[in-house]
């Protein structure tokens, strides 16, 4: 197995940002993802650029088999949550017995799929990624969202987290990842919102009629959290319990509280947005849909959740658009 290489399983938006940051910085990596990606960055090479004005174009090796996982020491899944079984099953034939298997998806239960199916075979680890990146076409890559990612603090991350230490991505390392994953679901229920107004991320939260909405899913998901005695951790520039109450308040005061500090510019949306954008299936299931799983779970019903669910997968079969008012009247009934 080869002591320094790096695959990246489903090398899309995030994996091919994260991937090639690390390449940048002098890694052995390996993308793995779809034909498209591998086209226009044989042809134009893969260029990274984010919020502050950094941009770096760097020329990583992308493969379109997974067995190009082969001799990977470390095995990033970056794959959409639907796809976990699939990976997982793509390890298990191609990477070698030992390797890291890290999780940098969207969702909860991912990291418990992957172990599931690959066993004691493989050292299955949770991670995390707080930001958005959209794909600019052209081998173009864009982070719009400021944060670090992170991942659990156990030896295998340690010694990541020190050979990408001087990259664009270092790794933080922490042991809640489970109060961590909640806490970036409660600020990623606005993905929904987002891709259903069908703006940027700027033009929809510059709405309050958008932020109400998400500001009542997310303490509906508190309720929901609390119930079943899971803390969800800070995962952004305020405590869980205030960020709804700063995302439901007056322009103004939101301006001030989360916009600035959150460091969203003009060309950022969700990936949620991208996907209904290329009609592609959303990870609905994995972010609205968990606060639904886990009520259900506990004998309770969690309505604000489920009518989102809803009018996304309204949104994958062709439904437009909604405009502020029409969502909250649809999800809120006002």
């Amino acid at each position: 197995m080869a002591a320094d290489r790096i695959a990246v399983l489903g090398a899309g938006s995030i994996g091919c940002y994260v991937g090639g940051a690390w390449s940048a910085a002098g890694l052995d990596v390996t993308l793995i993802g779809r034909e498209r990606f591998a086209k226009a960055i044989a042809e134009h090479g893969l260029t990274l650029s984010d919020y502050s004005g950094w941009r770096k174009t760097v020329r990583p090796q992308f493969e379109t088999d997974p067995q190009a996982l082969a001799g990977a020491e470390v095995i990033v899944v970056a794959v959409k949550g639907g796809a976990t079984c699939e990976a997982a099953q793509a390890i298990a034939r191609h990477a070698a017995t030992g390797a890291t298997v890290v999780s940098f998806q969207n969702g909860i239960g991912n990291k418990a799929i992957l172990g599931d199916a690959l066993g004691d075979r493989f050292a299955v680890v949770q991670g995390m990624v707080p930001y958005n990146v959209i794909y600019l076409g052209d081998g173009r890559f864009h982070k719009g969202v400021a944060g670090k990612l992170m991942a659990e603090e156990v030896p295998e991350m340690r010694a990541l987290a020190g050979r990408v230490a001087g990259s664009r991505e270092p790794l933080r390392l922490s042991d809640d990842m489970a109060g961590v994953l909640w806490g970036k679901l409660l600020i990623n229920l606005n993905n929904a919102v987002n891709a259903l107004s069908g703006l940027t991320l700027r033009e929809e939260l510059a709405q309050r009629g958008y932020r109400r909405v998400v500001a009542a899913s997310q303490r509906e998901a508190l309720r929901v959290l609390k119930k079943a005695g899971i803390k969800p951790a800070r995962a952004g520039p305020l405590s869980p319990k205030m960020i709804p109450r700063a995302i439901n308040s007056p322009n103004w005061l939101f301006e001030n509280l989360l916009a600035r500090r959150w460091k969203i510019d003009e060309k950022a949306r969700s990936s949620m947005s991208d996907d209904l954008i290329s009609g592609r299936k959303t990870e609905i299931g994995q972010l609205n849909g968990e606060v639904v799983r886990l009520a259900k779970s506990l004998g309770l019903d969690a309505p604000i959740n489920r009518r989102i669910v809803e009018l996304v997968h309204a949104a994958e079969a062709g439904a437009p658009a909604l405009g502020p008012a029409q969502l909250e009247r649809a999800v809120l009934g006002r």
